[in-house]
């Protein structure tokens, strides 16, 4: 019964575009970490070319396990069911099938009005950073249809596709132990001559949108270098700030080129001196939680690196190192 099912999601591409709006469904937060639960909201903008949106259709992928759909007053609900690839342990059982689709049925979702359908479920069994695509099917009555399905291929940007599926970035939590309750600092990361460690960030407050960062960069090679950038998926930005006395007021000032990492010495970015500034983050760093960044330097490249998120007060305690400015 779940096949032929599924099979009706595969019908049907030959939706007229004249006239549908370009926004597309997408989830409120595009990102999620492995082995933690993740609560997928599918924003829904509009309708089929006018009509009313009466149902909406979300295929789960391999990897999205044990979902709870969000009961919606209006709407009644429809978990189809279906063996998972994989075996995911839930709490010491281990669970092979699940839902594997939601449908949201006989509601009235007017065309200029906007709505979101919500899952839980847990971002289960990857190893290296993933995009997880969730095809989605708005229908309009019997005749309107609106397909979210179209997946890119490695390589391709999802901006090139007419009528993208809703994805999720998963990203890995440092080491890939999920019982990382504990606060101890990331291991040190190697690049070339560079030693990088003692990754830190501030919990921050509920609704806060700008949070801190810090870690310890070693140069133990005999050039100098310098960090240029620094991206995270978790923040629209990361610029890197410096605290300093000017007319003995302390100001913050954003370092368009950056930090130098002198050859031999170890540079410290630290509460209150050096430091980085996640700016636009989908949701604020929590206590026990760990925050993925890519350093890119002048001279050794690019580096992943991992910031473990402390109380709001202080970060989780940073290796040694002496800051030379």
């Amino acid at each position: 019964m779940n096949t032929t099912r599924l099979t009706m999601l595969t019908l049907g591409l030959t939706l007229a575009t004249a006239g549908i709006a370009q926004a597309h469904a997408t989830f409120e937060s595009d990102s999620a970490q492995s082995e933690k639960s993740f609560k997928a909201v599918l924003q829904v903008p509009h309708g089929c070319d006018g009509k009313a949106t009466t149902e909406v259709q979300m295929k789960l992928p391999e990897g999205f396990v044990f979902a709870q759909p969000q009961p919606k007053p209006g709407w009644e609900i429809e978990i189809i069911k279906g063996d998972y690839q994989k075996t995911y342990d839930n709490h010491g059982k281990k669970v092979s099938s699940g839902p594997v689709e939601i449908r949201w049925k006989g509601g009235n979702l007017p065309d200029e009005y906007y709505d979101t359908f919500v899952v839980k479920g847990k971002i289960s069994g990857f190893d290296k950073e993933t995009v997880l695509a969730f095809p989605t099917v708005q229908l309009c009555g019997t005749e309107g249809k609106v397909l979210w399905d179209e997946v890119a291929a490695e390589g391709q940007s999802a901006h090139d596709l007419k009528s993208p599926a809703p994805t999720v970035t998963v990203t890995l939590a440092a080491g890939g132990d999920e019982h990382a309750g504990h606060m101890a600092a990331p291991g040190p990361v190697m690049l070339g001559d560079l030693e990088i460690s003692g990754g830190a960030a501030k919990a921050m407050l509920p609704g806060a949108k700008v949070g801190g960062g810090f870690l310890t960069i070693k140069n133990g090679g005999s050039a100098d270098d310098r960090l240029v950038a620094v991206e995270s998926p978790v923040a629209g930005r990361v610029e890197i700030h410096e605290m300093a006395m000017a007319n003995g007021v302390m100001k913050m000032r954003k370092l368009d080129d950056g930090v130098v990492i002198p050859a031999g010495e170890t540079v410290e970015l630290k509460s209150g001196g050096l430091h980085l500034m996640f700016m636009q983050v989908s949701k604020p760093f929590a206590e026990g939680e760990t925050v993925p960044v890519t350093l890119t330097f002048e001279r050794a490249g690019k580096v992943d690196a991992t910031l473990a998120v402390g109380t709001a007060g202080g970060a989780a305690a940073a290796t040694g190192g002496h800051s030379h400015h």
